[in-house]
């Protein structure tokens, strides 16, 4: 029998929020709905009338997510956080690419304002809940010899977002609940129409900012500042309109003509330049990687086994781990990659677990 809790809710208005509330007043909970308010129109986005996390939108966003939560009957609360926004996700998004990494902003506010800054707010405002549940497809399971929390992929491989989670702690998984975790998306839809929210689930999915938007507009002029394309020894092909418009892999929209298809290389923000290769001269053999984080709290020994993903729809290499005596890791993969970039998440999985996750420092 579930013992009946108070849960939060974190809830966009769209449809796998949605399903999450709804699914917790099923097994009995009490359902409170918290949304983010992080637009403070500091940054000259254009209306482009879509939902998304981050825009001049939000405000509709807003209103949905209210008028949602009023359908099913529970407490709405909007969270004040662009303060936070700006100097986590933002300030950390126009750096990475100022050094010439590619960022990945959902990874970081997952971590820092989903999981971290939004339930601290909210508490703070006088709201009190047991746990906190999202609408990620990603599993979280106590496993009951050790004690500890485990992040699982979600079972829709297509859906599946525990990459984005990779660097969430014991303490955030302990009060966290995923109820889409265990479905397919199809499913959702369905679920949503059976329950009377088909209108929610016919809606245009919400975009991220950096997927809908030109993010030039986040960064000042200094930072958009043309330069030289050059080949790996050093010939001049072109020009750039701006490294942060670059990232490794690359090959559609260079502006150069050559013989051979050639791929971003390298980025060289200390001389803003752009350097283009062949494919060979974008592989690589392994990784470094930073500031890693392991789910159990525990790094793994030396010589661990793993399969990591380099970006989001990666599909994964067998990779060999090994501490180094700075703090990083190496990733050492079974076979070369393609387009190992600076700054993106590396997360490392022993079959549907996630072990953990960190930043690609450099390729090797």
């Amino acid at each position: 029998m579930t013992v009946p809790l108070t849960i939060a809710v974190g809830m966009s208005g769209g449809v796998d929020s949605t399903m999450a509330a709804w699914l917790m007043q099923q097994e009995g909970h009490l359902v409170i709905g918290l949304t983010m308010q992080i637009w403070d129109g500091s940054v000259p986005l254009p209306d482009e009338g879509r939902s998304g996390c981050y825009g001049p939108g939000e405000a509709r966003d807003l209103e949905t997510a209210r008028v949602v939560a009023e359908r099913l009957g529970i407490r709405h609360l909007t969270v004040p956080l662009a303060g936070e926004y700006n100097r986590c996700v933002l300030d950390y998004f126009r750096q990475e690419y100022r050094c010439g990494r590619t960022p990945n902003p959902c990874v970081v506010c997952n971590q820092r304002l989903k999981f971290g800054y939004l339930l601290d707010r909210a508490r703070e405002l006088g709201v009190a809940f047991d746990a906190f549940a999202t609408g990620h497809y990603a599993r979280v399971v106590r496993d009951e010899h050790s004690g500890l929390f485990r992040l699982l992929r979600g079972v829709d491989s297509g859906k599946d977002q525990a990459y984005f989670l990779a660097r969430l702690t014991q303490d955030q998984l302990r009060q966290t609940r995923f109820p889409l975790g265990g479905l397919h998306k199809t499913d959702v839809l369905q679920l949503a129409r059976n329950a009377g929210y088909g209108d929610i689930a016919d809606r245009e999915e919400s975009q991220d900012f950096i997927e809908s938007q030109d993010y030039a507009p986040l960064f000042p002029a200094a930072d958009r500042q043309p330069g030289p394309i050059v080949d790996t020894a050093g010939r001049v092909l072109g020009q750039h309109r701006g490294i942060i418009h670059y990232t490794i892999g690359q090959r559609a929209g260079l502006g150069v003509a050559a013989a051979d298809r050639l791929y971003v290389q390298e980025l060289r923000p200390d001389t803003n330049t752009v350097v283009l290769g062949r494919r060979a001269d974008v592989l690589s053999e392994g990784c470094r990687v930073t500031e890693a984080r392991w789910i159990s709290g525990a790094p793994p020994v030396a010589g661990t086994v793993c399969a990591v993903r380099l970006r989001y729809r990666h599909a994964g290499v067998p990779a060999t781990l090994h501490p180094e005596p700075d703090g990083d890791w190496r990733a050492d993969f079974a076979e070369p990659q393609f387009a190992v970039t600076p700054g993106q998440a590396a997360v490392f999985y022993a079959g549907d677990e996630v072990l953990g996750g960190g930043w690609i420092g450099k390729a090797t």
